[in-house]
């Protein structure tokens, strides 16, 4: 059995984390090193309990925590290797914590299957992941400014997906964020707004999906009721059927 469950959600800092068997990984880890250990326990969980962390790309909302949380508690950080060299060019990488470079394949973590695929976002070496039992199948996307072929033959057939719902278009356009940086998060190596999570998702096999979670909302520039309709369009579904990844309380163990 897969399960899973986020700590936090959002442009202040994310962090999800994965278990199978005696396994446990964390996908990111945008949080300091003491607020990390305290959502862990509300999962009823120790820090000792994290085998690794799998990286995403080197913003500081996803990255600034992982080698501080490596370092003190033991655990192996994997990352690309564009991911890794931006991180040392900002001071980031502490010598002494064990790193696994991510090729473009899949790997095993003590039973745990994680497939990293590429996608478009402003980083060195970006990617997101999908982590199997080896049955069911966990997609995780959160940064990425535009649907690609790839990102949707990567995604189709997961039982539980989390899925960035970064902003509403209109939101974003009419907010108070400076010209250049609406421009950056609409591009296409930005994020995705409601609408194009709802074409992707729409454009999956979503035969097997079992939780649709709405992930890595802007507080300013996006509400959790017009992120939930859009996936719920595309699912067909109740809106109260969508998951929500918040920025406080993240969300609570879902198994698939």
């Amino acid at each position: 059995m897969l399960r899973f469950a986020s700590l936090a959600s959002g442009s202040k800092g994310n962090c999800l984390v994965a278990e199978v068997g005696g396994t446990r990984l964390l996908v990111d880890c945008g949080l300091n090193l003491r607020d990390a250990e305290r959502r862990l326990a509300r999962l009823n969980l120790m820090p000792s309990d994290i085998d690794g962390i799998l990286v995403t790309h080197e913003h500081g909302d996803h990255a600034c925590g992982a080698f501080d949380f490596a370092a003190a508690h033991g655990a192996t950080v994997y990352l690309t290797h564009g991911t890794l060299g931006a991180l040392g060019a900002e001071g980031k990488v502490i010598e002494g914590v064990k790193t696994v470079i991510l090729e473009k394949k899949s790997l095993t973590i003590d039973g745990m299957e994680v497939i990293p695929f590429t996608v478009p976002h402003d980083a060195r070496e970006p990617v997101q992941f999908v982590l199997s039992d080896g049955a069911a199948r966990l997609g995780v996307l959160t940064d990425i400014g535009s649907p690609t072929a790839h990102v949707e033959q990567s995604l189709s057939g997961c039982d539980a997906l989390v899925l960035e719902c970064n902003y509403d278009l209109e939101m974003l356009w009419s907010g108070a964020y400076p010209r250049w940086l609406k421009e950056r998060i609409a591009g296409p190596f930005g994020h995705l707004d409601n609408g194009q999570s709802e074409r992707l998702l729409g454009a999956l096999d979503c035969s097997r999906l079992k939780h649709v979670i709405c992930a890595h909302l802007s507080q300013q520039n996006n509400r959790p009721e017009l992120a939930r309709a859009a996936l719920a369009r595309a699912m067909g579904c109740e809106e109260s059927w969508i998951g929500l990844a918040g920025q406080e309380e993240g969300f609570d163990w879902r198994s698939i």
